[in-house]
């Protein structure tokens, strides 16, 4: 069980770069979101937004067993939580390609290290579920620009105009 943990936790070993691993497990989430955009544009929403909620199901357990693996309070290794919370992120209706996906990068990497309210405060709360929840919330505050993007600058995501 330990290797599974040690699989989700670092998401298949992002979590292991020397440098940057959070930016390293974000990338491990446009890589998700690429793969549901481009291979099902049509179930785009609901993959993004059932996988970051499996993966922060799955979080709980893994970032209570990453704690005690690395003896400290969220392990620079454990990068589900970035995953997770770049999945919603980028939960639109539609895909709209690179443009969107490295927007929300950027704003989800900018609200994951500043954390903006309430996400410092979830961040103390016990084991797996601080890990995670601090980077949902990341990942709401990135999709409230996103949408603000959309609704007043939409060719910044590569949008020709807001869609019905």
């Amino acid at each position: 069980m330990s290797k599974i943990y040690e699989m989700l936790a670092t998401f298949f070993g992002l979590g292991y770069a020397p440098v940057a691993p959070g930016t390293f497990g974000t990338l491990g989430g446009v890589a998700l979101a690429a793969l549901f955009g481009w291979t099902w544009p049509e179930a785009y929403l609901p993959l993004c937004l059932v996988t970051a909620a499996v993966l922060t199901l799955l979080g709980r357990p893994c970032g209570d067993w990453a704690e005690k693996r690395f003896g400290r309070k969220d392990p620079g290794a454990f990068v589900l939580d970035e995953v997770a919370g770049y999945l919603v992120a980028v939960a639109w209706i539609d895909f709209y390609g690179w443009e969107q996906l490295v927007a929300a990068f950027f704003l989800f990497r900018l609200f994951d290290i500043w954390k903006p309210p309430p996400a410092r405060r979830l961040e103390q709360l016990p084991g797996g579920l601080g890990i995670m929840i601090d980077d949902i919330v990341a990942g709401l505050w990135a999709l409230a620009i996103m949408t603000a993007l959309y609704l007043g600058a939409p060719e910044l995501l590569g949008v020709s105009s807001p869609g019905p």
